[in-house]
């Protein structure tokens, strides 16, 4: 910055004034940099200036998969709103692992974050490096809550689950339950929303047993774990499965074309299937998957939302507490 500053003939703190604001300086001034800029080539380097500053203007964003499409869609939409209030997300991914996850929050500190939003993997998260950042920064979580009153954003388990329980009740045979691998604290709050479904219709749950296998490759697992339950297909609990989320309901497809199971609604057809989340190409799956549609979009919105209005928060922005639990919408199709 001093050598831009000797080059273009300016003092440093003009210089650190325009690429703050460009606004805050002279036309004439403004002018003289910009011609600067285009003859040296200089960019000042983003993190140095971050790392000077009190407050940085980078909001960092931490989610388990980054080839996931609903973190996908989640981190676009963040990405969008942050840049309009001014701010750059930096998006890291734990890519399941809480050793990853921990280099992701010790890289966000160094980086002098001025907040961040996390997918935490929950159940593997080590509670005390994200305590210790929220102390730091404001903190706002999403997808599933790392615990039962910091900042949350997501969905209503309890109410997407009783939507889709109740139809699959109303349409055909109760659904038993295929729940997703162990790796996020989601995984326990579905299967217990889907008992309480259940109880409050007086039928029981049927849960099936899957192995105890920690993976982000649902599409596999599922189908590897319904190969094995197709062996006997006389001895599921009921003809209709409900998955904990789609990705799931892909792999239980697949196997069930494979062995010639036909999967579908009505009495031609051996096996219903439904979903959990409205994946993108749920739509597209054969035959397209009956669904409760999480609103990916607004997720986003909120948590970023959230987090800006904690930055400006004046009074304590690292006590302020808000929890937005989505409702979300049935999507018939014709695999239940």
């Amino acid at each position: 910055m001093e050598d831009f500053s000797e080059f273009v003939g300016l003092s440093r703190p003009t210089v650190s004034k325009y690429f703050n604001d460009p606004s805050s300086v002279r036309k004439k001034t403004r002018n003289t940099i910009e011609e600067a800029l285009k003859k040296s080539g200089f960019r000042p380097n983003l993190f140095a200036v971050n790392l000077n500053r009190r407050r940085s203007n980078i909001i960092g964003v931490v989610i388990p998969n980054s080839l996931d499409p609903f973190y996908m869609a989640l981190t676009r939409r963040i990405e969008l709103i942050a840049n309009e209030a001014g701010f750059l997300a930096f998006v890291l991914s734990s890519d399941g692992r809480s050793s990853m996850e921990d280099n992701a929050i010790k890289t966000l500190k160094s980086m002098n974050v001025a907040g961040a939003i996390i997918a935490p993997l929950g159940v593997r998260s080590r509670q005390v490096t994200l305590e210790q950042l929220g102390e730091a920064i404001p903190l706002v979580y999403v997808d599933s809550p790392i615990d039962e009153s910091s900042a949350f954003v997501g969905t209503d388990n309890h109410q997407s689950f009783g939507l889709i329980v109740d139809y699959l009740c109303r349409s055909g045979e109760p659904p038993c339950y295929f729940g997703m691998p162990h790796v996020n604290t989601n995984a326990e709050k579905r299967v217990s929303a889907y008992r309480e479904s259940m109880k409050r219709l007086n039928i029981e749950p049927r849960v099936i047993t899957v192995s105890d296998h920690s993976t982000w490759d649902f599409e596999d697992f599922a189908f590897q774990e319904a190969n094995r339950l197709f062996e006997r297909l006389e001895l599921l609990p009921t003809r209709t499965i409900l998955c904990a989320n789609d990705r799931l309901a892909f792999g239980i497809i697949a196997a069930a074309w494979q062995r010639g199971i036909k999967v579908g609604h009505g009495s031609e057809y051996d096996l219903r299937v439904a979903g959990h989340d409205d994946h993108p190409l749920s739509r597209y799956a054969c035959p397209p998957i009956t669904t409760v549609a999480q609103n990916y979009n607004e997720i986003g919105r909120l948590a970023i939302e959230l987090l800006l209005g904690k930055l400006t928060d004046n009074e304590n922005p690292k006590r302020r507490s808000d929890r937005v639990f989505l409702k979300s919408e049935l999507m018939l199709r014709q695999s239940a």
